[in-house]
């Protein structure tokens, strides 16, 4: 097995990044505004610009991850024509990355485990209960590893 590299994971994930965007131009979300797309867009393009050219200090294979979480997000945990198209793609050129339902994973092992899943949860609770994705006992559950991780962490 080899060594990943920063360079090489950096120009694999603006290859994703690029995908992502070209997915949300040709299959715009009808919930949004030219002006959501648009500033979704340029955020897709900053991530692609952090990759590329980090500061020294953060060209760490460590460091992509937070980014690639931040660009995989959306694509994790929507539905819709842009993320089937996406997923469609990143098969095509042959960009290994996995499709994962990262909230049922987290109900399934009853506890928040990082500040990443802190967080993730925090921002997709409400919206996965609206969209039917998660039950109100797992919104209650979430909710109670949500409480109980700031307890221990964020004194």
């Amino acid at each position: 097995m080899t060594k990943r590299n920063y360079e090489d994971e950096a120009i694999k994930l603006s290859k994703v990044i690029d995908i992502a965007i070209e997915s949300m131009r040709k299959f715009p979300s009808e919930s949004w505004s030219k002006e959501t797309l648009d500033h979704v867009v340029n955020c897709y393009k900053e991530y692609k610009e952090y990759a590329i050219n980090p500061e020294p200090k953060f060209k760490k294979i460590a460091s992509l991850k937070y980014l690639i979480e931040d660009v995989f997000t959306r694509f994790q945990e929507s539905s819709g024509k842009d993320v089937e198209y996406f997923w469609q793609e990143l098969k095509k050129q042959n960009l290994y990355y996995s499709r994962k339902d990262k909230l049922d994973k987290i109900i399934k092992s009853g506890k928040i485990k990082s500040r990443i899943e802190f967080e993730y949860v925090t921002d997709i609770i409400v919206l996965a209960e609206q969209e039917g994705r998660i039950t109100k006992d797992e919104a209650m559950l979430l909710g109670n590893m949500l409480d109980n991780f700031a307890l221990k962490h964020c004194k």
